[in-house]
């Protein structure tokens, strides 16, 4: 019973990091008159992908530098991220570049003809393939349609002259926000290192829902918190934030191995969930939401929650078979804590060192 989850646990080492920001946001709003402006929001490591305008090579992008790289920047984000309306492609007349606080915001102005709008954003081909495009159409000053772009998906429709909302666009969107948010539980390996180092020590399923529960709330407090702009994280508070994310996987797993009772379980997941919730904001806070932050917001949370369920029904009746057998449960909760303890110090050094 203990290779499934020793195995599943010491395949997180190769990991330093879950939360890369891999998501490019984009929010373009058509005028009346056919003026389209777009806003993208990315990370300056990602934009450094498509432009190579870090003249100091500090990995920081100042005023001066997007200033500088004005035309770079034009030919690896605006040529590679045609605009197109039903007569042809659309004028670039304008573009600019702001340094934010932990991302880059770009923006430009298109002169636009009539009709339906398609985007092909050729960046995908040149950026690593988990990166994905969040594209959300504006129209009378509300959102109309919210499209995902990811690997060899590339060309998005927008919505052509205002008309009235389209509910089933807005809920296809809410569900692609849902797959985000169960896509990177699955692929954030230190939050799943901490849930199993909870589960190991076992007990009744009213426990474990007691657990998952606590840690749930916490992380939903400070993810919307932070998310909402309640809350502020600047660049080192998100660092600090990654190593303590490591430090409470190493806490949880240290107690497994030298302490018998764990009634204080519930008040330790609470605690450590704040931490997590904070880190999975760090996905949506770097993204300049704006006016999508409310169905960002629910559904990357919704799919956190559905990722984190599925993870506990997969993981915890292993955990309760081997509890059948003292030695087999013995040699699995140290096994799993021993593994997860030195996934989790490892983190912290690579987290720690930068």
């Amino acid at each position: 019973m203990r290779a499934p989850i020793t195995l599943l646990v010491l395949l997180c080492a190769g990991a330093a990091s879950a939360h890369d920001a891999d998501i490019i946001y984009a929010q373009a709003t058509r005028a009346g008159d056919g003026t389209v402006t777009e806003v993208v929001t990315l990370t300056p490591a990602t934009l450094m992908l498509l432009a190579p305008i870090d003249a100091d090579g500090d990995g920081d992008l100042t005023a001066a530098e997007l200033e500088a790289g004005r035309d770079a920047i034009a030919a690896g984000v605006w040529d590679e991220m045609p605009l197109s309306a039903a007569e042809g492609p659309c004028t670039r007349v304008a573009q600019w570049a702001r340094p934010k606080d932990g991302y880059i915001e770009l923006g430009a102005n298109f002169r636009c003809g009539p009709g339906e709008l398609t985007q092909t954003f050729r960046i995908l081909s040149v950026l690593p393939a988990a990166y994905r495009i969040v594209l959300g159409a504006y129209g009378d000053g509300e959102l109309r349609a919210q499209s995902f772009a990811q690997g060899g998906l590339q060309t998005l429709t927008l919505l052509g002259e205002p008309k009235p909302s389209n509910d089933s666009e807005k809920v296809r969107g809410l569900g692609n926000w849902i797959l985000l948010g169960v896509e990177h539980i699955f692929g954030g390996i230190d939050h799943i290192a901490f849930l199993l180092a909870v589960l190991l020590i076992g007990g009744t399923w009213r426990r474990v829902l007691g657990l998952v529960t606590s840690f749930t709330l916490a992380h939903s407090i400070t993810l919307g918190a932070t998310a909402l702009g309640i809350i502020r994280l600047t660049p080192p508070m998100a660092r600090g934030v990654e190593i303590l994310i490591a430090a409470s996987i190493c806490w949880v797993a240290i107690e497994n191995l030298v302490l018998r009772s764990h009634r204080h379980r519930i008040l330790l997941t609470f605690g450590f969930g704040l931490v997590h919730g904070f880190g999975f904001a760090s996905v949506l806070m770097e993204l300049g939401l704006g006016r999508s932050v409310a169905m960002g917001l629910f559904g990357f949370n919704l799919g956190v929650e559905l990722g984190q369920a599925c993870i506990v029904l997969l993981a915890f009746p292993l955990v309760r078979l081997a509890a059948r057998r003292p030695t087999v449960n013995l040699w699995t909760l140290r096994l799993g804590s021993g593994a997860i303890l030195v996934a989790g110090a490892v983190w912290m050094v690579q987290r720690s060192l930068g």
